[in-house]
């Protein structure tokens, strides 16, 4: 049974990685040719990405899904606020501490790690405090039936005051860790909490509420980190570059690579994912809510669950990280770098269909809308906003715009159109937000970002923090205008529907009658 699951998930995940695949293949072989050794850590990356993929959505499926459904509908069940108040922060802060990008980004910003004694768990221990806080707060909303809206227009606009008084630098920074937040591991785990809760109220509400964490989570990092540069002053962050990273010559120098990274890999996976595993065993201890044969297939979805983040993060980290730098740097060393923006527009709209936390979202919206928003109609939205995100970054880029000159007014809009779209829609798209920005942006589109900036600034580490940093903030973005024109849009049909139905029922009584 598992092996047709695991083969049916892997296909999913071919179609998903091939585009993009074909897309750098293409460029490699005409536009920005690769070094050889490039392209033969690029295509076991390809190899491992797809089989990663496969793994991870199905061991999502069989573990993370279940348990967040059932620690949610059995928090609710409690009726005790301070507990479902007390577990939400818990439950944030250990599946924050356990993603794999946010290592990622506190490792890249050595400005921060050197201030304490902490290192980069500074900031990684910043980021979890915000998830944690505002997964309790988003847990609240829905006990207590909050618009969604209004606490997203709060918070968003404290963020935009708060960073006021913080270095322009730290900005990109800031808003990229809001994105790196929810990925992999933690989307399957919030979002399915929030079915959980939300599947206890009856009627629409519920429907409604089933979305909305991952979004609230997403600003939260944003928030703390703009603090933790207040409190600790900081100014002026430089990225450590190095274009010339370390070559390869011969397949034991590749198998080198891969096995190190699998091993580091491994390391930082199983460090991720035993918190969660840890606090599963204690909350079937307290409340024997699984079956041993479901306990079972949960611990098998685990195991699933940690080979596929493994293979899919060496394959990104390894294969995809270098042969993003290497087609950046030649791109923004062409034509004064105006390729990027129609490159990366490309890469955008192929990239969101290869992160494995996409797949998560677009099942578990087409479930909780009994199919009348598709999988099919999800991908496209959240294609066609990162699409233009990723335009919009690589423009910043070859111009030099201040990132707040785009995000302070894609804010607004996104937060205006909360008023006419369907609440329902508003969840989504501010949860689509957070889920198309993970492991494929980090590890593929930032280094391109980097190696871009690096060969039309001439390796200023500067302007790699001002201007290659924020991609992750802008895929973030752009999904919460796209879903929820999405959202008028059905809403639309939806009225017209009903209204010409209505007119037929009509046209037959008035028939009967006659």
């Amino acid at each position: 049974m598992h092996n047709k699951a695991l083969r049916d998930k892997v296909v999913e995940s071919l179609a998903s990685i091939f585009p993009i695949a074909a897309i750098i293949l293409i460029l490699g072989f005409t536009v920005t040719p690769l070094d050889t050794d490039v392209f033969v850590l690029f295509s076991v990356g390809v190899v491992l990405l797809i089989f990663g993929m496969g793994c991870f959505t199905l061991g999502a499926d069989m573990s993370m899904l279940v348990i967040g459904e059932k620690i949610g509908s059995s928090m609710t069940k409690s009726r005790k606020i301070w507990l479902i108040a007390l577990l939400s922060l818990v439950i944030g802060i250990i599946v924050t501490i356990a993603e794999p990008d946010l290592q990622i980004l506190a490792g890249q910003v050595p400005a921060i790690a050197e201030k304490t004694v902490l290192g980069k768990w500074l900031l990684v221990l910043t980021v979890a405090a915000g998830v944690g806080v505002f997964l309790m707060i988003a847990m609240l909303r829905i006990v207590f039936h909050i618009r969604l809206s209004i606490l997203l227009i709060v918070f968003y606009a404290a963020a935009f005051i708060i960073s006021i008084f913080v270095s322009p630098s730290f900005w990109a920074v800031a808003f990229d860790s809001g994105g790196v937040t929810t990925g992999p591991m933690t989307v399957p785990f919030i979002m399915s909490l929030g079915v959980g809760v939300a599947s206890l109220r009856a009627g629409k509400g519920g429907q409604d509420d089933s979305f909305g964490l991952v979004a609230l989570s997403s600003v939260g990092p944003v928030i703390a980190v703009l603090v933790l540069g207040i409190v600790f002053r900081i100014n002026h962050l430089e990225y450590p570059v190095d274009l010339a990273t370390d070559t390869v010559t011969d397949m034991h120098g590749i198998a080198f690579l891969y096995l190190q990274g699998l091993w580091d890999q491994a390391r930082e996976v199983a460090v991720a994912i035993s918190p969660i595993v840890v606090f599963f065993l204690l909350f079937e201890l307290f409340t024997r809510s699984f079956h041993k044969k479901q306990v079972l297939r949960i611990f098998i979805g685990f195991l699933y669950t940690f080979f596929g983040i493994v293979l899919f993060l060496t394959g990104a980290s390894v294969g995809f990280k270098r042969v993003g730098m290497q087609i950046g740097e030649i791109l923004g060393s062409t034509l004064g770098g105006w390729l990027l923006v129609p490159v990366g527009m490309l890469l955008g709209y192929f990239t969101v269909a290869a992160e494995p936390a996409v797949h998560v979202l677009n099942k578990q919206v087409e479930r909780m809308s009994a199919g009348a928003i598709t999988a099919k109609s999800m991908r496209r939205g959240l294609c066609a906003g990162v699409c233009i995100s990723l335009g919009l970054a690589m423009l910043r880029i070859v111009t030099g715009i201040n990132i707040m000159w785009i995000l302070a007014p894609g804010y607004l809009i996104a937060l205006a159109i909360t008023f006419f779209t369907p609440p329902l829609f508003t969840g989504i798209a501010f949860d689509s937000g957070g889920v198309a920005s993970g492991a494929m942006v980090s590890s593929f589109v930032l280094p391109l970002a980097i190696g871009a900036c690096c060969a039309l600034h001439g390796g200023s580490t500067a302007a790699v923090m001002t201007d290659a940093f924020g991609c992750v903030a802008f895929v973030a973005l752009t999904p919460l205008i796209s879903i929820q024109v999405l959202g008028i849009v059905y809403k639309y049909k939806t009225k017209r529907i009903k209204r010409d139905f209505l007119t037929v029922e009509e046209k037959i009584l008035m028939y009967e009658v006659e």
